[in-house]
């Protein structure tokens, strides 16, 4: 049994890449998509926002010349073909889905409703929310802190490349303590990044819990939705 019902799970677009220096690892997209699969098989409900950092990064726009909106948008647009990468193989490994844009783009993807997405995922489908919230200025992280509040989601589940938050960065201090559990107000007197600020305010002001965990981990997204104590609990 889940002891989550309904996730939202954020994924970094340099998630997909593998061991390549950028665009999409057709093995990391089969190895998300059985986990995901997995979390369908217990009943949980799974909405999922993917960055588009392994295909364009919007804030590093500027040093090439184009102005922070447009390069912005350019990013909105990479993390819809993220989600439309992600979706085939969902579908391809037998699990429903939904890709929903913020942006409207009527043959690749659903406008973004809120009452339907609730519906998709009330089906059993994955809802994956494309194009971050649709305005500039505001990150991916800013996108899952709100589609999750706005679905109602149990729990953001952060999937990174370290097994949870430490008090310094552990790829660069091999003696970094690592947090079970921390408040959203240590979070923030440390100076620790979990999330951007935007998001990390939006989850604190409506209490929503942050599990950041290791993604590359076989099992822990399952472990977790099961009521493992894995990664770190920000609540």
């Amino acid at each position: 049994m889940a002891k989550y019902k309904r996730i939202l799970l954020k994924l970094s677009g340099e998630s997909l890449m593998g061991d390549q220096k950028f665009g999409i690892s057709s093995e990391m997209l089969d190895y998300y998509a059985l986990q995901i699969k997995e979390l369908i098989s217990m009943k949980t409900q799974v909405a999922i926002v993917i960055g588009g950092g392994n295909i364009y990064r919007g804030l590093s726009a500027e040093s090439s010349g184009i102005e922070r909106v447009t390069g912005d948008y350019m990013g909105m647009l990479a993390t819809c073909i993220n989600g439309m990468a992600l979706q085939s193989v969902l579908e391809q490994n037998g699990v429903y889905t939904r890709l929903i844009s913020a942006i409207e783009m009527r043959q690749i993807a659903e406008p973004y409703v809120r009452r339907r997405a609730t519906r998709h995922l009330e089906k059993g489908r994955v809802v994956i929310f494309s194009a971050g919230t649709g305005s500039p200025y505001f990150t991916t992280d800013s996108a899952a802190a709100l589609r999750a509040n706005e679905i109602n989601a149990d729990v953001i589940l952060k999937g990174t490349r370290v097994d949870g938050i430490y008090d310094s960065d552990p790829e660069k201090n091999p003696g970094a303590v690592k947090f079970d559990n921390i408040s959203f107000a240590k979070v923030i007197s440390m100076g620790l990044s979990v999330m951007d600020m935007t998001a990390f305010t939006l989850c604190k002001e409506n209490n929503l819990p942050i599990i950041v965990f290791d993604i590359n981990r076989p099992g822990y997204l399952a472990r977790i939705v099961g009521g493992e104590s894995l990664g770190t609990l920000v609540q």
